[in-house]
């Protein structure tokens, strides 16, 4: 007997027939909605239809209608509905825009930057270059004509950058595909696909190398450093006495020097290579640290600079350079040594290699390469420091120049 419209607030908990396996189902709570039973292959299902105070009793018979009909064409009505949650559940997430894509992709990855800078460096790249073109765009949409739009007119004229910019954007398609926003194959990836229609960086630029200092002027350059007074002259002769990078001695801190044993111990998130490294110090070395003002405590920073407990500007060895006249960068002073080391003295070029803390040899050799060579390095660096002998001067200590009397 078919329901009438009438009885359906009246009827308590239970389940009435409305024919063709539509029901109205009611709670004992006083719920009421519309489910249809049927069978498949010998199994009973129920699908609901909806609440009564959503759907009519004339809207359920033809929602169970046309479930019927799917039943007729041998399609499971629950199953194809099921279907269609996945299907809109799926566009709904790949809506997400490119730029939303990235902020999650940055946000879980916090603990991979090695430092604020670089972290810093790779939201604004995408800030500047890809947000403009695909920010706002779902990310699912991203193919290879914006990828190119993006990168291609900076390609040539600022290879390094539009080059950390594809990479940045691969990365965040990648996240996106693993996480379901988007399918394919990622538009921005290099090999066998971008590489198809961008020139290679080879194929335009010529590799620019840092001007460096012949090595037999390098003694009359420390002389002249050592008129200089204050902090920075002192840093330049540490960093030309050490080999080391602008960034490894200008961040040092007074907890990664063992003076007893001569060992000053380099964290890896300092270094290029993201491995430790050992400098022997030599006792010119010492003889220079020993000088210096110590503020900050024992993890305090070794070539302090304008003000209290920070370290000295960026381009501070740079601007000492110019003033002195000298036509070569901070970074040429490696060049120097390594060219020194290889036409002055007889060490095996991966000791050499070693005390410029660059990685060399084959993945087999390295596996077997455990030792980084200290004390074989450690002659080495007492052989530059005697080729370039420490300054003549009244022994004292360096003081710092403060702006404002800090």
């Amino acid at each position: 007997m078919a329901l009438a419209v009438k009885r359906i607030p009246k009827l308590s908990a239970g389940r009435y027939h409305d024919g063709h396996g539509l029901y109205l189902q009611v709670t004992p709570t006083g719920g009421r909605s519309w489910v249809l039973r049927y069978e498949v292959r010998g199994r009973e299902r129920w699908m609901g239809l909806g609440p009564t105070h959503a759907f009519t009793l004339e809207e359920a018979r033809q929602s169970a209608r046309k479930a019927r009909q799917q039943l007729f064409e041998g399609i499971d009505p629950l199953d194809a509905k099921k279907a269609q949650r996945t299907v809109q559940a799926l566009e709904a997430a790949q809506s997400i825009a490119f730029a939303d894509a990235a902020r999650q992709y940055f946000d879980q990855h916090e603990a991979k930057w090695s430092s604020v800078k670089h972290a810093r460096q790779f939201w604004a790249s995408l800030e500047q270059y890809a947000f403009p073109v695909i920010g706002e765009l779902p990310v699912a949409s991203v193919d290879t004509g914006l990828i190119l739009k993006i990168i291609e007119p900076i390609w040539t004229d600022h290879y390094q950058t539009a080059s950390r910019v594809r990479g940045r954007v691969a990365s965040v398609l990648d996240w996106a595909t693993v996480r379901g926003f988007r399918t394919g194959g990622n538009p921005a990836r290099w090999k066998g696909h971008l590489s198809e229609v961008l020139p290679a960086k080879g194929e335009f630029t010529k590799p620019k190398h840092h001007a460096a200092l012949p090595y037999n002027d390098l003694p009359t350059f420390v002389a002249r450093l050592s008129t200089q007074q204050g902090i920075p002259p002192r840093a330049m002769e540490f960093l030309i006495l050490t080999a080391a990078r602008t960034s490894e001695v200008l961040t040092a801190r007074w907890s990664e020097f063992d003076l007893e044993s001569r060992i000053w111990t380099i964290p890896p998130e300092k270094m290029k290579a993201r491995k430790i490294h050992r400098v022997p110090l030599t006792d010119r070395m010492v003889e220079i640290l020993k000088a210096l003002p110590r503020e900050g405590g024992a993890d305090g920073i070794v070539f302090i600079g304008s003000k209290a407990n920070t370290p000295l500007a960026k381009n501070t060895l740079s601007k000492l350079i110019s003033t002195m006249g000298a036509d070569c960068t901070v970074h040429g002073f490696r060049s120097s040594f390594r060219t020194w080391a290889a036409e002055s003295t007889s060490y095996p070029r991966e000791i050499v290699e070693a005390a410029l803390a660059h990685t060399t040899g084959t993945t087999v050799e390295l596996a077997y390469q455990r030792s980084d060579m200290l004390e074989k390095r450690r002659q080495l660096m007492q052989q530059w420091a005697t080729f370039i002998p420490a300054p003549r001067r009244k022994a004292g200590t360096v003081t710092p120049i403060r702006k404002g009397g800090v």
